[in-house]
């Protein structure tokens, strides 16, 4: 596996890990995944944390201080989330140092309740940029009707974000133009675009997994020659809009301020 990574980062790919636990952070394992297994981001979600607090390694103590304190259950969620997230950007922080903020980012998520509802997305966003308050950090928002506007909005506003729940090349389509929406009302601000990054988390095994379904159902021998491709296939089609985009005028009045979008492909956790 470390040969295989080590490939992929050699050609310029970057390896993301999909997990974070305080166990991980604070035994060093974290810090050794950078430097043994190429690992240049982090990204977490709620059932992430659920599983690492519920392990409980580590959580102990801060579980019951915030019990002493009488913190509701929510409060103490992310104030133990923001904890973790921002002590993982700062072991990641010599990668962020060292490609100029390309790399070396962590990401967490605004909350799931709030996915349909884009002005209680910007807020959380803001908030949780304000409790992490670490330059490598990315918020995460999903790519809903009402997320969009939030994704622009959010990025107006000089956060940057990482955008999830992308299975189709029409929604990465609208994810892309959120993006330069975003930027035009930050450069409207006066804000640094150079500081303000964005994720598009398009998901790969998911697509495979649906269609794969439909195509056992079918049960023809050309159908079942298409097994497994279709997920590839989408995310060719996605880095082609991509190109596409980042090639137009509209992108061209942005570029000396600020980078481009990345693209991260999610499969499973390294």
């Amino acid at each position: 596996m470390t040969d295989a990574l080590k490939r992929l980062s050699d050609e310029g790919v970057a390896i993301w890990l999909d997990d974070l636990s305080r166990k991980r952070i604070t035994s060093g394992n974290l810090a050794e995944l950078i430097d043994q297994q190429h690992v240049v981001g982090v990204t977490t979600n709620p059932s992430i944390f659920q599983k690492a607090i519920s392990e409980g390694d580590g959580y102990e103590q801060q579980l019951a201080d915030l019990a002493a304190r009488k913190v509701t259950v929510e409060e103490a969620i992310r104030m133990i989330t923001t904890a973790d997230v921002r002590d993982a950007a700062d072991i990641l922080r010599p990668v962020f140092d060292a490609t100029d903020g390309r790399d070396g980012r962590v990401s967490i998520e605004v909350d799931p309740r709030l996915a349909h509802e884009t002005r209680a997305t910007v807020a959380e966003a803001k908030q949780l940029a304000w409790l992490v308050d670490r330059p490598n950090t990315l918020i995460k928002i999903p790519a809903t009707e009402a997320g969009i506007p939030a994704i622009a909005e959010t990025i107006g506003l000089g956060i940057s974000v990482n955008v999830t729940l992308i299975f189709s090349l029409e929604r990465y389509r609208k994810v892309m133009d959120a993006f330069l929406t975003g930027l035009e009302k930050a450069q409207e601000r006066g804000l640094d675009l150079s500081k303000i990054h964005s994720v598009a988390s398009f998901f790969v095994s998911r697509v495979d997994t649906e269609i794969d379904k439909r195509i056992d159902a079918l049960g023809t021998d050309e159908a079942k020659a298409l097994r497994g491709k279709a997920a590839v296939a989408n995310a060719r089609l996605a880095y082609q809009a991509y190109e596409e985009v980042f090639s137009t005028d509209r992108w061209a009045a942005l570029e000396r301020g600020a980078p481009t979008s990345s693209v991260r492909c999610g499969r499973r956790p390294v």
